[in-house]
């Protein structure tokens, strides 16, 4: 049973909608610091079901000076790195043999991080995902909830899974120029998305029909001024859980779209200094060649030479001890980035979309002269 499993592929991500609010809680109130978790449930032909999560036990960072301060970026990494830790993976093994004698889902089916602003593409996920798919359990995913998008009225989750041209070459363990081109690897070989859907019981669905109140069908009168959107019963009045708002009409662009600029250009810089680093060792080479090439032709000529006074030739070979090559850098760094250069170019896009059909909406108001039109 398990073979015939592995000979289908992962289709699609189902999530629960209550695994969903957890992953939301956990990762809300641990922002900025990174939030990580494991996965359960099963896999049911091609989907991947995600039936229940839990939280990886926080680690207390010792503090840096006598006043008790202590240091995000220490633990933002160790929470990055959760996932693979040895103690993580024991307490995952007793969380999964405890959900089993209780009759519950109990297969691991991956993990999930949070993310700020679409940064989550770092060598870290990378390892995390290998960690899983080569050691646990190879149909496994990785969830992305990214917290910042998520705050601006659209939920961003996101299931994503390593290549398999991207797991061999990350188990070979060579990022080089030259294996990169055997390999055909490129940086947008190196995630899958799947596509994901959050699952409603049918319990739960029952209960939101049987709401007391059920939504207005009839259209809304428009408020006279803004403090009556605020009142009770007007368009801002969350009393009423399925009331509508105007939240998605938020014209605001600046919180999210800016600082994804930022990012941007931060990883376009980065990509340059790689960039220049990679030159830098291309020259460093050439120069290094150049000397064995020199030296080989100036031992062929000494050979030469005592060759025709009948002496014993000296060995050829000897550049190997008196020149050392200089050592590529690794590529893989500069493939992270550049898909990560991706990924921001994408949120830059799809944001502006949602932006301009809003600000075509409202043209009249906004431009002078054009209210007649």
């Amino acid at each position: 049973m398990a073979d015939l499993l592995k000979e289908v592929p992962l289709k699609a991500v189902q999530v629960e909608a209550l695994v969903v609010m957890k992953i939301i809680k956990h990762c809300s109130q641990l922002f900025p610091t990174v939030a990580t978790g494991f996965l359960v449930g099963m896999d049911v032909q091609g989907t991947l079901q995600a039936t229940n999560s839990f939280p990886f036990p926080t680690v207390d960072i010792p503090s840096t000076d006598g006043g008790g301060h202590h240091d995000s970026n220490a633990a933002s990494n160790l929470a990055a790195a959760a996932p693979r830790a040895k103690t993580n993976a024991a307490y995952q093994v007793e969380m999964i043999r405890n959900l089993r004698e209780v009759n519950i889902d109990a297969n691991n089916v991956g993990w999930y991080t949070s993310a700020n602003m679409g940064n989550f593409v770092n060598l870290n996920m990378i390892e995390n995902q290998y960690f899983y798919q080569k050691d646990l359990n190879e149909r496994t995913v990785a969830i992305v909830h990214d917290v910042s998008r998520s705050s601006q009225g659209s939920l961003s989750l996101r299931a994503f899974r390593l290549s398999p041209s991207f797991m061999a070459a990350y188990k070979e363990g060579k990022f080089t120029t030259e294996s990169l081109q055997k390999s055909n690897l490129r940086y947008q070989d190196i995630l899958v998305e799947l596509p994901l859907r959050i699952h409603n019981s049918h319990l739960l669905t029952s209960f939101l029909h049987q709401l007391p109140s059920k939504p207005p069908t009839d259209s809304l009168k428009l408020p006279a001024n803004l403090a009556a959107m605020s009142e009770k019963g007007g368009p801002s009045d969350m009393s009423n859980p399925l009331y509508p708002n105007f939240d998605a009409l938020d014209l605001s662009i600046d919180p999210f779209l800016e600082k994804t600029c930022d990012l941007l250009l931060d990883s376009i810089e980065t990509h340059h200094t790689e960039l220049n680093n990679y030159q830098y060792y291309q020259r460093q080479l050439g120069r290094e060649q150049a000397k064995i090439t020199a030296w080989q032709q100036k031992r062929k000529a000494e050979n030469a030479s005592r060759a025709l006074a009948k002496q014993s030739l000296l060995p050829e070979d000897e550049w190997t001890r008196l020149f050392k090559l200089p050592q590529e850098p690794n590529r893989l760094e500069v493939m992270l980035n550049s898909r990560q250069v991706e990924q921001y170019a994408r949120q830059v896009d799809g944001f502006t979309a949602g932006v301009t059909g809003k600000m075509f909406a409202v043209k009249s108001n906004l431009l002078p002269g054009e209210s007649g039109s």
